[in-house]
């Protein structure tokens, strides 16, 4: 992307359509008959079996703190494949609506806050049973683009140099080449859409975990979108995770992914090749190539379940929280006792404000004081000055009470 303006020029072969059928991005699954689909099945099953006990694991108010900080953390791995590094302690501070002067980091926390507001909407169940549909994926792409800065909308055409501004929600109107690929033409995407939105919308459970893999280079393969079809087929992906797993938001596998980036970036590309022999499939596209990459995608959340567990294990939070908590008072930041609410919050979810008071032996001003001090560190929050108090969990803590989540953010 440019940041510079220049007019709209029209797309001299914006209706060209060159009679592509929708047979040659088959297979859109791995068949019954492949030798790699017994391994499939299995991380499928593996996969169900960690994400279910994980999210079980957790009392509500901790998935809800876990789910927040993670949305910011999807946010920024998946920026940071494209080329965008916006660091979660920058995009809170856009969700406060506390913008950099640098017109550039600016745009780029507009961007982050706009991915931000689609991956909750998703998340709140905005995009329930339409995550491979085409309304779905148009409306993704809309929300994403429409509130973003205009000069985030400018792509240029590498072959013509010609700039291009990408509209929201609209399928590209025109031919591209993306890398050694050329997708299809742009008359031929409406067709392409359907039967895509046809082989994966209507699935069986095991089915519908792996086209989060399948479809995330289906749609790549398409690249309906002049600009936007990473961020969309990773939201996609995530979308049908959450809804086939009901992972509670509280993984992302964007961050497997990014950490990966070589390798995702180098399967993907190994899909776009032609069926090879007579083993591979009977579709136009290697059917082993496809599954490589899925189980590749697969492994990759098994990583990412194991690794968000191993953060959130009750005895080690407990101990990174309370030793942030003794730190804290001894700075003077906080009242003491502070970290016996945060314990409490812990292990019962939440804890209701009436009951500070009681929990610590305290007078309820003080109780009130030691609330307050909590809640002023972001560690702490509450809907309202009469709801519950439940954790939440700052990017800038991150790093402290969540190591290896997320990298620290340059001073």
């Amino acid at each position: 992307m440019s940041n510079k303006k220049a007019d709209i020029k029209p797309a001299k072969d914006a209706v060209a359509d060159h009679g592509e059928t929708v047979g040659l991005m088959e297979p859109l699954l791995i068949g019954e008959s492949s030798r790699q689909r017994s391994a499939l099945a299995d991380l499928v099953v593996d996969l169900a079996g960690r994400a279910a006990g994980f999210r079980r694991s957790l009392p509500e108010g901790v998935l809800t703190a876990l789910a927040d900080l993670v949305r910011a953390m999807n946010c920024y791995y998946s920026n940071l494949i494209e080329g965008h590094d916006t660091h979660p302690v920058d995009i809170e501070r856009a969700l406060k609506d506390d913008y950099s002067r640098d017109a550039a980091k600016r745009n780029l926390q507009l961007e982050a806050r706009a991915h931000i507001a689609v991956q909750k909407w998703i998340d709140d169940g905005g995009l329930a049973g339409r995550a491979t549909t085409v309304e779905g994926l148009l409306e993704m792409h809309r929300s994403f683009c429409e509130p973003l800065p205009d000069d985030l909308l400018w792509v240029d055409d590498p072959d013509t140099g010609e700039r291009l501004r990408v509209q929201p929600g609209a399928l590209r109107q025109r031919h591209v080449r993306v890398g050694q690929h050329i997708p299809v033409s742009p008359g031929a995407l409406p067709r392409f859409l359907e039967r895509f939105e046809q082989g994966y919308s209507r699935l069986g459970r095991s089915d519908g975990i792996l086209a989060a893999a399948c479809a995330h280079h289906r749609l790549l393969w398409i690249h309906p979108f002049l600009d936007g079809n990473g961020r969309v087929a990773r939201l996609m992906s995530h979308a049908i995770l959450l809804e086939r797993l009901d992972t509670g938001g509280i993984w992302s596998v964007a961050r497997g992914l990014a950490r990966s980036e070589s390798a995702y970036k180098a399967k993907l590309m190994a899909c776009d090749q032609e069926r090879r022999n007579d083993l591979d499939g009977r579709g136009h596209l290697s059917e082993e190539a496809l599954a490589d990459f899925a189980e590749f995608f697969l492994q990759v959340c098994i990583d990412q379940v194991d690794f968000m567990e191993s953060l959130v294990q009750p005895d080690r939070l407990r101990e990174r929280l309370l030793m942030w908590a003794e730190e804290e008072i001894r700075a003077g930041t906080l009242p003491s006792k502070a970290g016996a609410v945060l314990e409490a919050i812990l292990y019962r979810g939440e804890l209701p404000r009436g009951e500070v008071a009681g929990l610590l032996g305290v007078s309820e001003r003080q109780a009130r004081r030691i609330t307050s001090g909590l809640i002023d560190t972001d560690v702490v929050a509450s809907k309202s000055s009469r709801a519950p108090l439940r954790l939440a969990f700052p990017a800038r803590l991150a790093p402290r009470l969540m190591p290896g989540l997320i990298p620290e953010k340059p001073r």
